[in-house]
């Protein structure tokens, strides 16, 4: 007479098996972005880091992702990696610090958000603690990410309007040869000022002010030292 071992395997379990298998094959993506080299992500890791440390139990491995690079455009070179592994279905979770560092474009987050929800990504935004799982998660989302681009554009409304009014009333939009700052106008300093602190590039601050560098490096400088009066 033959005899047979059976063994019986309970569904249930083997599914969550092969789950939780899957799970351990794809990534956490931790996505740093500043705007230009001369900016630090420091006010961006601390956070990131408590809530990995917090939140990220080991079931993915974790990968950081920086770029100093403007947020008007979505290609940037890490973050196409980040894009890359979104695409390839490679990604549990994408985790930043706030939403406008994943760019300042309301058609470009919209539709990335509508990448991660299809592709099943939990995404966690740090600072405004979002859920794109949910209906009014992915309604502040698409708010802020308006609230991002709608920034940007005033920002450069108001440059313009502030450029042609100094053209209006004869005046040289931009700094002395030698950059000495008491030939700034004031309202060049401000507009400098507000553009770095809105996150855009050196080159784009420049280039919209026709302001050189030694001059724009003094002005923040004499700001952070409290010496710059506008």
């Amino acid at each position: 007479m033959i005899s047979y071992n059976v063994c019986i395997v309970d569904e249930t379990l083997l599914y969550n098996l092969i789950e939780r298998i899957v799970k351990m094959e794809k990534l956490t993506a931790i996505y740093v972005r500043v705007s230009s080299n001369p900016q630090s992500t420091r006010s961006q890791l601390p956070d990131l880091k408590r809530y990995v440390a917090a939140y990220v139990n080991g079931d993915s491995k974790v990968r950081w992702y920086t770029d100093k690079m403007t947020g008007r455009s979505m290609d940037r070179p890490n973050w196409n990696k980040v894009q890359k592994h979104i695409n390839n279905n490679k990604l549990a979770r994408l985790i930043v610090w706030r939403i406008d560092r994943l760019g300042r474009t309301a058609r470009g987050l919209t539709k990335l958000f509508d990448e991660l929800k299809n592709h099943k990504v939990k995404f966690i935004s740090v600072k405004e603690g979002i859920d794109l799982g949910t209906a009014s998660g992915r309604l502040i989302a698409n708010v802020m990410a308006s609230v991002a681009n709608y920034e940007v554009e005033v920002s450069s409304e108001r440059i313009r309007a502030g450029q042609k009014a100094a053209q209006d009333a004869g005046k040289k939009w931009g700094g002395s040869k030698k950059g000495r700052l008491n030939t700034i106008m004031r309202e060049q300093a401000r507009a400098a000022l507000r553009m770095k602190d809105k996150g855009q590039k050196v080159s784009e601050i420049l280039r919209t002010l026709k302001m050189n560098a030694t001059t724009f490096y003094r002005i923040v400088k004499r700001n952070e030292q409290g010496l710059l009066n506008v």
